[in-house]
């Protein structure tokens, strides 16, 4: 099966009629898409009540996926939250607690930045992230192109497939070192990750920069680069049993757009996008002019 959905539910304007309320969007949202990525997870460890609240908000068939926590991935910069790499992986574990017991918890993303290498040491700590995160399928994404040149790219896949990893197969900007290429290539047979970025080269490299979120993923699908995808994602089919593809092309709102052309190419039924025109205000009686 092919799941489509999105990076968060929060700014997704498309899906909501104006004036919705921030606490009514996910349940909308779950009328659109079966699945969604966890992207506030990865600022912040988040609390049980509300990935419970979360849980008990969707279908029975949504599914999260939950992105790791910054500290877990060497993204972090500043004073650690937590007091030891133990202590951050317990508060994690037992953040997504409820979620699995809720029967909807698909995977937690493990993102690497684009100075994560492919080297020993780096090897040797997807090692010991396996062991912390032991009964959690988890989900890998590489951002530095060392890990699929052809001297390591066989061994690369190898190694995802016999520690257990899901790979994560990216659509990105083609932007040096610092970008990955389409691997469409399973680890797990039953599920693989597909993450859509966008094409927008320029902005790839921009984090740092005051608007890098405005730009970094301003990026639109057309049908052409959807019906290549189509044939990328059939051929994940094959390999794995379910093949989940999150659009994170939203820097415009572009995501959820994108991700219903996807299902129409797929044949999968879609729900209208509600009408967000704001009404026509109605002027008052006329004022008579008495001089």
């Amino acid at each position: 099966m092919i799941r489509i959905g999105l990076t968060g539910w929060g700014d997704q304007d498309d899906l909501y009629p104006n004036r919705t309320k921030a606490k009514d969007k996910l349940q909308l949202y779950s009328q659109y898409f079966s699945t969604v990525e966890v992207d506030s997870s990865f600022y912040a460890v988040q609390p049980r009540d509300r990935m419970a609240r979360w849980a008990a908000e969707t279908p029975d068939s949504f599914s999260f996926i939950v992105k790791a926590y910054q500290g877990m991935t060497g993204h972090l910069r500043g004073k650690p939250y937590f007091n030891s790499t133990s202590e951050m992986y317990k508060a994690f574990r037992e953040s997504l607690e409820p979620v699995i017991e809720a029967g909807k918890m698909q995977a937690a993303l493990f993102q690497y930045p684009p100075w994560f290498e492919c080297n020993r040491d780096n090897v040797n700590e997807l090692r010991e992230v396996k062991l912390r995160m032991e009964g959690i399928p988890c989900a890998i994404e590489f951002r530095h192109r060392s890990w699929y040149e052809d001297k390591f790219r066989e061994r690369t896949l190898a190694f995802l497939k016999e520690q257990g990893w899901i790979h994560s197969v990216c659509d990105e900007p083609q932007a040096g070192p610092g970008s990955i290429p389409i691997v469409p290539i399973a680890t797990d047979p039953h599920m693989t990750l597909v993450r859509m970025h966008g094409r927008n080269v320029s902005g790839w490299h921009q984090n740092g920069a005051p608007n890098w979120r405005e730009t970094r993923y301003l990026y639109r699908y057309n049908e052409q680069e959807l019906l290549e995808w189509r044939g990328y994602l059939q051929q994940l089919q094959a390999q794995s049993e379910d093949v989940f593809v999150i659009f994170n092309n939203n820097s415009a709102g572009d995501a959820a757009a994108n991700a219903q052309m996807m299902m129409e190419l797929l044949g999968q039924p879609i729900k209208p996008f509600p009408d967000r025109t704001e009404p026509e205000k109605e002027e008052g009686p006329e004022q008579l002019e008495l001089f």
